[in-house]
């Protein structure tokens, strides 16, 4: 198993200490126990009772640290600082021969984000396009590894970009998860059906009405851009002026007050309204390996490569199953649980790229 805070060393016997764990069985509770409560999470923007206007310059303020421009860039930040986190988060292909040691007698399972993993952050959420070498690398990742898509979106609008039956999909945060129309060697399970769980079905009438009451709300602020993702409604202010910002912010505010089963999160440059529910991309990362027959199983290797603050929920589920590990796409530093980094999209299909090659090596070599 992996621990997920890693220090680089320069001698490799190190290295391999700081990347493996004494393995030990794993609990897992028969029962999600899903509750209606507000999480306690530093990410989440909580309804609390305060004044309108204290509570707005709080959500602006999130909305800022939770929305890095172009000067936070690696070339602006201290030497030292990158040195620093860099040391605590290594690139994965650097790391790559580690990595896959500490998998040596494992199952590997993939868990991929889609916006900023597998393809680029973009203006305008409709035009976030998986390139054909991406699709075709995460075919074959697929045909290797048991592979999910864990994302915000909803599960249609992210199967019409990346187009992919044999893949598992988690959308709206993980709080809609279908399997594989494809029969799936991975499964355990003598039969390969298809998974359907949708842990917050209940709410699907009240999101679709705060989605129309938020298109509503926003209209008159130039950029705004709001999503219906089935199980949460994105309002997305990558293109708002930021002098826009505190308006945007109380008009959400005007439209969530009336509903105290919401709660709002925030990402890259994005404000999410979402059940109040116990469920998130680590809840959905336990579910899909239970799925997958591995509740209970010592050797399993999962990894997740993801680039937003929703993906640390899997970051730091990964640590308290002592098992796999994380991995942060981003080109600045930022606080994370993931073990080591990539910068972009393009590196993230390199080192998919290299998984495939390594197991189809392995795999030359075992029939040999």
């Amino acid at each position: 198993m992996t621990q997920q805070n890693v220090v680089v060393s320069d001698t490799k016997s190190r290295i391999k200490r700081a990347v493996s764990v004494a393995q030990k069985p794993l609990v897992v509770p028969g029962k999600y126990n899903i509750q209606y409560s507000y999480p306690r999470s530093r990410r989440v923007l909580k309804n609390i009772e305060i004044n309108g206007e204290q509570r707005i310059n709080s959500w602006v303020d999130c909305m800022r640290a939770s929305s890095p421009t172009q000067a936070k860039s690696i070339l602006s930040l201290a030497e030292e600082q990158y040195t620093s986190w860099i040391l605590r988060h290594p690139s994965a292909l650097d790391m790559f021969e580690q990595i896959v040691d500490a998998s040596q007698g494992k199952q590997i399972v993939m868990f991929l984000d889609y916006d900023g993993t597998l393809s680029p952050i973009v203006n305008d959420p409709d035009r976030a396009f998986m390139s054909h070498s991406m699709r075709k690398t995460v075919r074959k990742l697929a045909k290797c590894f048991p592979t999910a898509i864990v994302t915000g979106r909803s599960i249609d609008k992210v199967y019409n970009f990346v187009r992919l039956e044999e893949l598992y999909y988690a959308g709206s945060h993980g709080m809609d998860i279908k399997g594989p129309s494809k029969s799936f060697k991975f499964n355990k399970d003598k039969k390969s059906e298809e998974v359907l769980f949708q842990p917050a079905s209940e709410f699907l009438p009240m999101i679709a009405e705060v989605y129309q009451k938020l298109v509503e709300k926003t209209k008159s602020i130039a950029g705004a851009r709001v999503e219906n993702n089935k199980f949460c409604a994105s309002v997305h202010f990558r293109c708002v002026d930021e002098k826009k910002w505190s308006e945007l912010a109380q008009q959400v505010s005007s439209v969530l007050k009336e509903y105290p089963r919401l709660r709002l999160t925030q990402g890259r440059k994005v404000l999410e309204v979402r059940p109040t529910i116990k469920w998130d991309k680590g809840k959905a990362l336990q579910f899909l390996l239970e799925s997958l027959g591995f509740a209970n199983s010592t050797d399993v290797f999962p990894i997740y490569i993801g680039d937003d603050k929703t993906d640390e929920d899997a970051f730091k589920k990964l640590i308290d199953r002592g098992q796999g590990l994380g991995i942060l796409v981003s080109k600045f530093p930022k606080e994370t649980s993931a073990s080591y980094s990539l910068q972009e999209p393009n590196e993230v299909m390199d080192f998919l790229q290299r998984l495939v090659e390594w197991k189809q090596v392995r795999t030359r070599s075992y029939l040999k």
